[in-house]
């Protein structure tokens, strides 16, 4: 029972604010992840020496990295889906549809001015796009045209998209372990 609260008092805490955390330095990233690598210990009662990784596969934990893009994603979602809060809605636009192999997906415009200060960087006019962009097609697919909806854009509804990005963000953030099959090397040609 103590451990549930210290959990939950821990993980507040790593969680507060943590769309600001976007694109900070891997030093500053790593001091959270600690702090969540140590709960985890704690929790599970591990070795403060043993690999960390499949206790927090176990306990079914983001990464502190896939909490915060997964904070991001999350509110970019509501943003398209229901245009609010317009102060963020106002830093988002979509791109109209091209003949390109991506034109049937939601996709976002990237600000068109590039700027040279990190800090930038870390605006969700800047970040939003980019890691919209760059989610799986299957997360992206707009709804179809006849849909009873005249604001919704894209074809998941909110707990599927949530419960398959965040699917996403655990398989790239806790790779497998069981090596795939390495491919062929490719054949040369006889002498």
């Amino acid at each position: 029972r103590p451990l549930i609260i210290a959990t939950s008092l821990v993980h507040s805490k790593l969680d507060y604010c943590k769309s600001l955390y976007l694109n900070l330095p891997s030093y500053e990233l790593d001091r959270l992840q600690y702090i969540q690598n140590s709960l985890a210990r704690a929790v599970t009662r591990s070795s403060r020496f043993s690999h960390v990784s499949p206790t927090l596969k176990s306990l079914h934990r983001l990464t502190v990295r896939a909490r915060i893009l997964y904070k991001t994603i999350s509110l970019t979602y509501k943003v398209i889906e229901s245009s609010q809060p317009l102060y963020l809605h106002s830093l988002l636009n979509l791109q109209q549809s091209r003949t390109t192999r991506s034109s049937n997906l939601v996709t976002l415009q990237r600000p068109s001015i590039l700027s040279r200060n990190k800090i930038m960087d870390r605006s969700f006019s800047y970040s939003a796009p980019k890691l919209w962009n760059s989610l799986p097609p299957s997360l992206r697919m707009p709804s179809s045209s006849n849909t009873s909806s005249p604001h919704r854009h894209l074809a998941l509804s909110h707990q599927s998209f949530h419960s398959n990005l965040k699917t996403h963000l655990f398989t790239t953030s806790h790779p497998s372990d069981i090596p795939k099959e390495k491919p062929h090397p490719p054949l040369k040609p006889p002498k």
